[in-house]
């Protein structure tokens, strides 16, 4: 079959779009056979041709609205900005039967089907339920993890990367060692950055950071700073205990006195310079320290509020960029001890500011679709220096409600589901659909979406997790049940249901809550459950994953979770049996064996972090 694909316009999105389209196509039928070519303009006389671009069909705007008009392989795929036309050809790939289960190639399902006119016939008009719908770094990562992330956002209906830091030298060390500087990293970003600007993505950066950078000591982690602090530094570092000293040696970490003039005007200078030299950034984060308890006592701070110093900063930065002309957003971090909101600072340009809420601290043990609105919650009064960060999701909640007298232009949740808390959870099916809960339900919250804090590989046992993320953000109506069911169709075939049903039964069994902590359970009770647990994985690789491993990677990720899964239910058992030093020992197996299997998890386990976080959940109960 012949198909005719017209680009509208000289576009480099729109191009890749039109170039994706005969990619996948040609894999679903290789005789399938493309005339592709670009006009200045749509053509209504060119009624065989199937076009690609913006037009008529779709109001020009940043919603990411879509628009699908194809009939016997002519017709129109459109969208409302270049991103959403590439979101809508890999949409009208969906709807011929692709998925796009995880980031990396071996996450596309492609089917392999001849292709007739008839078959190429696609109707649909969309704008996705939220605005913000995207992933930040994070991780041990190499450049390919991140490649692959950026790859997979526009195909899941996703529409942003966060880079975090000037410099995410962190995430590239954990990964690649210490021997990787600055400028190593910031050359492996280069073409990264190539990669959203290729498809269009909102860009956010830095966040951590601005109190330091503005002194000349450049963070790229969270690391102990061993220079000299510059003299104007010395004067301006937040006073506790009578001394102005980096808090525990860490620069991201260290809040500033900000009560004095030149530590704000030195802040916002560098703020406001980097928007001005950095004009790909769309959305620029200011955070403060990335630690709590550090705010500075001296006379001057100690009776104001953080967040009305903070407002005071982000009414300087308006104030400067507005002088510079520069358009950019900024986005305010309500996160630590800046929940509390502000007695007097008001914003006088809430339109430049983007209001982002992090409850790193909240309970994933309950979503906040189940959160009483008509209950009072009362919030713990402020004490400098003595902030306990809240845990439930009522009172994480309640404490935004009241920036949102700001008014604030827009509004997305920073949420961390899949940075620590699946760890868990093994069957990942929990998690999952508590995080497809939590999107469904931001609109209530007055929350436009979501900026997942997240490992960039969260692949095993499945992408489920993340694919419901982005299925909710894009359409909140769709059902975890729906969803649930696509994924494991699509990646099991005829045995989904039975690996759903698996993987659910080892949530049930491992049961997260109990793994945080947030619930007791008697010895034989632990004992039990994980004794099961192992009966349950063994069984299931005799049926299944034996028989299957060699059908798709898909299978070969079951059979490694399986054995993780093994080992970990030892660590359990033996911990609740009293058997302190066959635990540390049986845990020792399970890092020699995630260390053993890394290259062929390479793009689905992060391996430093499911050791890190495995270790930390079990020594809660070490009694």
């Amino acid at each position: 079959m012949k198909i005719t694909i017209a680009e509208i316009g000289k576009y480099e999105t729109i191009s890749f779009a039109a170039k994706e389209l005969c990619r996948i196509l040609k894999q679903m039928d290789p005789d399938t056979v493309f005339d592709h070519r670009r006009y200045d303009a749509y053509d209504p006389t060119k009624t065989d041709f199937l076009w690609i671009g913006l037009g008529e069909w779709c109001e020009k705007s940043n919603k990411d609205s879509i628009y699908i008009d194809v009939k016997n392989a002519a017709g129109v795929i459109s969208g409302s900005n270049e991103c959403s036309v590439l979101m809508a050809v890999y949409r009208f790939a969906y709807m011929l039967g692709c998925r796009y289960l995880r980031p990396g190639k071996d996450g596309e399902k492609i089917p392999e089907k001849e292709l007739t006119p008839e078959a190429l016939t696609a109707s649909l008009s969309h704008t996705p339920s939220y605005f913000h719908r995207a992933i930040c770094i994070e991780g041990s990562t190499s450049t390919e993890h991140i490649y692959n992330t950026i790859d997979w956002l526009p195909k899941v209906g996703l529409s942003g990367y966060f880079v975090q830091f000037f410099t995410p030298n962190v995430f590239f060390r954990r990964y690649y060692g210490a021997h990787i500087v600055d400028a190593d990293v910031d050359a492996m970003m280069e073409p990264l950055k190539d990669e959203i600007t290729k498809r269009s993505l909102k860009y956010h950066a830095v966040g951590h950071g601005w109190t330091c950078e503005a002194f000349n000591i450049s963070t790229t982690g969270w690391l102990e700073f061993k220079g000299e602090i510059p003299e104007d530094m010395k004067e301006v570092i937040a006073m506790l205990d009578g001394k102005r000293e980096l808090y525990h040696g860490i620069p991201a970490n260290t809040n500033l006195c900000y009560s004095n003039p030149y530590a704000r005007e030195k802040i916002t200078d560098c703020f406001v310079n980097y928007c001005k030299n950095h004009p790909e950034v769309k959305y620029l984060h200011f955070w403060l320290a990335d630690e709590a308890n550090n705010q500075c006592e001296c006379d001057n701070c100690r009776d104001t509020l953080p967040s009305d110093f903070y407002v005071m900063m982000l009414n300087d930065i308006d104030r400067k960029l507005t002088e510079a002309g520069v358009d950019t957003k900024v986005v305010c971090l309500i996160y630590n001890e800046l929940l509390y909101t502000p007695l007097n600072g008001k914003l006088n340009n809430p339109e430049r500011f983007t209001l982002m809420f992090a409850p790193i601290t909240r309970s994933y043990s309950h979503s906040y679709s189940e959160i009483d609105r008509d209950k009072p919650v009362e919030i713990k009064p402020y004490v400098r220096n003595k902030f306990n960060a809240p845990t439930s999701v009522e009172e994480n909640v309640a404490m935004l409600e009241g920036w949102k007298a700001q008014k604030f232009s827009d509004s997305f949740i920073f949420d961390y589901h899949l940075m620590w808390d699946h760890h868990t959870d093994p069957g990942y099916y929990y998690v999952a659909k508590t995080l497809h809960s939590d999107m469904a339900n931001l609109d209530k919250l007055g929350l436009d979406g979501m900026v997942s804090c997240q490992l960039q590989r969260v692949g095993l046992p499945t992408g489920l997790p993340q694919y419901a993320m982005a299925s909710a953000l894009w359409d909140k109506s769709c059902s975890f049940e729906d969803v649930s069911k696509e994924y494991f169709t699509a990646a099991f075939g005829i045995y989904g249901e039975d690996v759903e049903k698996y993987l659910s039964t080892l949530s049930d069994l491992y049961d997260p809550e109990f793994v945080r902590g947030e619930k007791k359970k008697a010895a034989d009770a632990v004992i039990r459950d994980y004794t099961e647990a192992k009966r349950v994985v063994d069984e299931f690789k005799e049926e299944f994953i034996d028989k299957h491993i060699c059908l798709s990677p898909d299978w070969q990720y079951l059979s490694i979770h399986a054995e993780l899964c093994l080992y970990l239910a030892d660590v359990y058992i033996k911990i609740y049996e009293g058997d302190e030093a066959g635990c540390e020992a049986v845990f020792g197996e399970l890092k020699e064996y995630v260390h053993s299997v890394k290259q062929d998890c390479y793009n689905v386990l992060d391996e430093k972090f499911i050791i890190d976080d495995l270790w930390k959940y079990y020594r809660l109960h070490i009694k």
